[in-house]
């Protein structure tokens, strides 16, 4: 609808997570470099977390763009509130391995002794988790026991867990401390800084066949990083109405009114695009309690004359 009057061939703020997409910042090039050094190196559990929005799933796209470019074995889970059962179903389908048998113990033999094969091939096997924060713990369990397909040096197995902040607070749980011990590399996918979302929006733009002259006014770029926080799903979201909007008026560039009215629209005015800190529990609420409590009978202590 807009395509034509603002000069692109594709519509460049959709929310799909489309790796061509993808911008390299400085914390989303290292995190990429990192997904790719461990799988490289056999180092097992990589954890990859951020805020909603952050453009975790667009780099899990990007690293399976390279991995089936390399024709890397990869499976890819993007369902996560799975059984154990069901679990097992979609890795041994996704990996392309047959087994007549559904127990538990023939479907690990058959899984086993696939990965011997591929790693006597000279091949590495990908197991993807997007929104792993979903998983339960007994299914947590089972895939920390995966790791214990491995030779004498190395993992048969590289597993990636994607997930949101609330995956590592999961994951700080007493009962998962044997997995958080095997993850060996961790990165982050972090909002964008004002200067990055320039250079976000510009990619955007390039990318979608933009002709060079300004679409969005300096104004309404600075206004687009205060109502998303710097988060790339709010900002395709304020960067998408805005030129539909705009379209409908006849402006171009698009000024910074226009993405206060669509804020608003979406009351982004209102609402943190981010989750707000952890709450603690009564337990916890309790000990900080009683720790101020003893802090201030040790000030009131010292404060009095000898």
């Amino acid at each position: 609808m807009y395509k034509k009057f603002f000069g692109l061939h594709e519509s460049p703020f959709n929310v799909n997570p489309d790796p061509r997409y993808l911008f390299l910042t400085e914390h989303t090039q290292e995190a990429l470099s990192v997904l790719t050094y461990g799988i490289q190196n056999r180092k097992g559990f990589i954890l990859l977390s951020g805020e909603v929005g952050t453009g975790k799933t667009t780099l899990v796209n990007k690293l399976l763009e390279w991995l089936h470019r390399e024709a890397v074995p990869t499976a890819f889970l993007f369902n996560s509130r799975l059984n154990v059962t069901q679990f097992f179903d979609f890795v041994m389908a996704d990996f392309g391995i047959t087994c007549e048998s559904r127990l538990k113990s023939q479907v690990l033999m058959r899984l086993n002794h696939w990965l011997l094969e591929r790693y006597r091939a000279g091949e590495t096997a990908v197991l993807i988790i997007d929104e792993a924060q979903n998983l339960s713990l007994q299914l947590l369990e089972e895939i920390r026991l995966l790791t214990n397909l491995e030779t004498a040096t190395e993992k048969l197995l590289q597993i990636v867990l994607s997930g949101q902040p609330e995956l590592e607070l999961k994951l700080k749980r007493v009962e998962l401390r044997q997995l958080r011990q095997r993850i060996t590399l961790r990165c982050k996918t972090l909002p964008l800084t004002l200067l990055e979302v320039r250079g976000y929006i510009n990619r955007r733009l390039s990318i979608a066949g933009a002709d060079g002259l300004p679409v969005f006014t300096p104004e309404a770029v600075e206004t687009i990083h205060k109502y998303s926080r710097g988060i790339p799903r709010v900002i395709n979201l304020l960067c998408e109405h805005a030129l539909i909007s705009a379209f409908a008026d006849q402006q171009r560039p698009v000024p910074a009114e226009t993405i206060e009215t669509v804020a608003r629209e979406f009351e982004l005015h209102e609402i943190e695009p981010v989750a707000p800190p952890a709450m603690l529990t009564n337990g916890e609420s309790q000990r900080v309690v009683e720790t101020l409590q003893n802090l201030a009978t040790l000030m009131d202590r010292l404060r009095r004359p000898e």
